[in-house]
């Protein structure tokens, strides 16, 4: 692809209950569904160049579905990590995690842990999961950390928030996707994505392919990206 590439994409995966309701199947195959659409889309991150990729798997909120469905989802997750963790490891993927580790179940927790430090020597891209992750939780959790460090209110400058942040070392969103046709960041990456480009895509997650993909990128890559300064600057 010749137009410009964003160096980290941040998505909000919308619509695999819909996308099995339509179909007339029980939500779980939209979720099976919707981790081939992860693994489409990493791939075709890795291939394209793009240096960072977080996907939004899990929000805080989400522990408010049914219990046999949350099951599900974390029965999904440990084998999405034990599948995907050669693959990780033959594309030279490090695989991270922001969100409240405290709150998964230990057997997740554990081979998140594994594939975390199995993957931390690889270079080529970074592979986010947010999980039982809620972006007000983590701007008050940063704040709550920088009164435990007894930080003065001139010290707390917004580089030293960000090192109070999950990942200190995540960069900044470029481009934030969102699928099924919804419109808003649904308490994701809000501290992070005050300047994010974001494109919202009528296609629900499960469907949402390399073609797709094509399209959020086009759309950024037409883009002027200010951050706030005139056109004249920019020149």
């Amino acid at each position: 692809m010749e137009e410009k590439l964003p160096e980290h994409i941040a998505v909000i995966m919308d619509g695999n209950g819909r996308w099995a309701r339509e179909r007339g199947l029980p939500r779980s195959r939209g979720h099976l569904a919707g981790v081939d659409a992860v693994r489409a889309l990493v791939r075709e991150c890795r291939r394209l160049g793009i240096g960072y990729v977080t996907v939004y798997a899990f929000s805080r909120e989400n522990w408010r579905r049914p219990e046999t469905e949350v099951s599900f989802l974390f029965d999904l997750f440990l084998q999405f990590l034990r599948q995907e963790l050669p693959e990780l490891m033959k594309e030279d993927i490090r695989l991270s995690f922001i969100g409240e580790a405290g709150d998964l179940p230990f057997a997740v927790r554990h081979a998140l842990e594994y594939a975390m430090k199995k993957t931390a020597g690889n270079r080529s891209m970074v592979f986010t999961l947010a999980i039982s992750y809620a972006g007000r939780e983590e701007i008050l959790r940063a704040a709550r950390l920088a009164l435990e460090k007894g930080l003065r209110p001139e010290e707390l400058t917004e580089e030293a928030f960000r090192t109070l942040l999950y990942d200190p070392a995540l960069p900044d969103p470029d481009l934030v996707i969102r699928t099924s046709g919804e419109e808003r960041l649904s308490n994701f990456l809000l501290f992070q994505s005050a300047y994010a480009e974001l494109y919202f895509s009528p296609v629900l997650w499960p469907d949402f392919g390399p073609e797709e993909l094509k399209k959020a990128l086009t759309s950024y890559a037409g883009r002027v990206r200010r951050f706030g300064r005139t056109d004249e600057q920019l020149r």
